[in-house]
């Protein structure tokens, strides 16, 4: 029987959730959320449709030890809320740079959860990064005012790979300097 790896992340506590490592239990609720084409066609790496495996294989990338990205699940049920709002995850660049990235469930929209997890994870500067950058697609305008008002600077435009869409999307790209 193989173990599970052990994820050393902090546990981050904000008003109405907390942000958690991920967990193998996760992956029912990681697959109905993330399988949706509303929070796919957001994200650069999320297939819509989801194949089989999918989940799996991301939360085996979470609590890898060799992983390149640190990933934190909004969890909200110390707070009457699901055990999955959310992903939100910081992956490893050089130079103490990190890229922020985030993914809410559509029933959570406009809540102001992205906004409660992008401060609290900088707040918490968990990799003790001294700048974070940040991309969204130019249709997805809620999450551009969740960096300009987290204090995040607009760099520029570029596009990215949607998977999802399978095509280019534009971009904003955004910068917030942590020290």
């Amino acid at each position: 029987m193989k173990m599970e790896s052990i994820v050393s992340l902090q546990v981050i506590e904000t008003e109405r959730f907390i942000l958690r490592p991920v967990r193998v239990s996760d992956a029912g609720l990681l697959q109905m959320y993330a399988g949706d084409e509303r929070v796919a066609r957001f994200t650069r790496s999320i297939p819509h449709p989801l194949p089989p495996g999918a989940v799996e294989a991301f939360i085996d990338r979470c609590r890898s030890d060799s992983r390149k990205e640190d990933v934190w699940v909004m969890d909200g049920s110390g707070h009457g809320l699901s055990e999955v709002l959310g992903v939100i995850g910081l992956e490893h660049m050089e130079r103490g740079q990190s890229q922020i990235g985030y993914w809410v469930a559509p029933v959570m929209w406009n809540t102001g959860l992205a906004s409660e997890a992008v401060n609290a994870l900088l707040d918490a500067n968990p990799q003790e990064i001294t700048t974070v950058f940040a991309e969204v697609f130019q249709d997805n305008p809620g999450s551009a005012r969740v960096l300009t008002n987290a204090g995040f600077e607009y760099l520029g435009d570029a596009e990215a790979f949607s998977v999802a869409r399978g095509a280019k999307v534009n971009t904003w790209t955004y910068l917030k300097k942590l020290a």
